[in-house]
This record gives structure tokens, sequence and C-alpha cells, in this order.
């Protein structure tokens, strides 16, 4: 018996943090992410005026693949960090369309201020960050999320790829407890349960 695909729609993202996408760009993303790689989006995206959706874990380029299709799908108004080198001349145009923050590594210092900006002009707001920093095992998780989501206010949401199901899951809400460090460790002990493309590399 064939595995049961979940629609993906409009629905599973609150009306107030979709964004005006065409009817083609929305059919686009549905029919890839539903009907040519056959992944299920599981969940909604949480109803909060400003949102902060952690993605992890990041093991492939393909990760980004898949999201923005299930993106482009639900029509919702997402902006995500990237590093900056992918923001090149003839193409960033399209990253930024897309919802791309560039972000150069060599100035943390000045990440929030990009997010504070992006914050500033849209009143509801979904920012996706993955915290690992990098596709490669990292033995450490960046805590500049929790600071973002602090400093704008935003909830905060677990986001999982998880590729031997084919699903991405919009899951469990965060409540930091204001201790980074034990907080990072809760969150890499909830994406335990869920393993990208490359597990080895998480």
């Amino acid at each position: 018996m064939s595995k049961t695909i979940v629609p993906v729609s409009q629905d599973q993202c609150p009306e107030h943090l979709r964004t005006n996408r065409s009817a083609l760009t929305r059919w686009f993303g549905r029919t890839f992410y539903r009907s040519v790689i056959g992944w299920s989006l599981e969940g909604s995206i949480a109803d909060a005026e400003r949102l902060l959706i952690v993605a992890a874990p990041h093991t492939s380029n393909w990760d980004f693949v898949y999201g923005i299709t299930a993106v482009l799908g639900i029509n919702a108004r997402v902006r995500w960090l990237g590093k900056h080198t992918i923001f090149f001349p003839g193409f960033a145009w399209f990253m930024r369309w897309l919802g791309g923050i560039p972000v150069n590594r060599d100035k943390p210092e000045a990440v929030m201020g990009y997010v504070n900006e992006v914050v500033k002009k849209d009143k509801g707001v979904i920012i996706v960050v993955a915290p690992e920093g990098t596709r490669k095992k990292s033995k450490k998780w960046k805590t500049g999320f929790l600071r973002i989501a602090k400093e704008n206010n935003c909830k905060i949401q677990m986001g999982a790829l998880d590729f031997p199901n084919k699903r991405i899951v919009l899951g469990d809400m965060f409540e930091p407890t204001g201790d980074n460090e034990a907080d990072v460790a809760a969150i890499i002990e909830y994406y335990g349960q869920f393993k990208g493309r490359y597990p080895d590399q998480f």
C-alpha cells in the first residue's frame, strides 16, 4: 500500500503570515514537493505575529530545495539566513525574492542588524535559521538564533527534515529558559529523532 502524501496548501500557514506569490508559483511549489520528490509536509506554521523556525538537521544542499518548495507551496512569508557568497551578481535578486537575507559569517555582529531591518518592514514574519551554521558535522551549535528570537519577540518552532520518511515536520514550540547552552542541548536532543540526508554529519 502506498504512503499517503499530505497535501501542501495555504491552510498550513496562518493568513497573516502568507505572502502574495502568484497562483502559478504556489502550484509549482506544491507539485514539485508532493508529486516530483514525493515528500509530505506534516503540521502547520504556528499562529504567531513573529516566528523563528529552527531548521535541522542541516546536512545537504538539498535541504534548501526541499524546504523552499514547501514554502512556495504554502505561500508563507519566510525570511531565511544564507551565506553571503550565494548571493552572487545575476542571481542575488532571485535569492532575495525567495526570502534570503545574506549574512557574512566573518561579521557575526552584523547578523542582528540584517534581521532587525527585515522585522521592521514586515509586521508578520517567519524567520528560518539553521543553527548548525554548516552542512558539515558541528560539535557546537551557534546560539545566535536564540538572541534573534528574544530581541525580535519571536516565538520559536521546531522545523525538521526527515529524509528516511521523506517529510518535513512543522513540530513543537520551544520556550527558551534564558540558559542558552541548556536550551541548545535540549533542542539538539529533540532533533535526535530525525535523520538528515547524511546522518553522520549531524
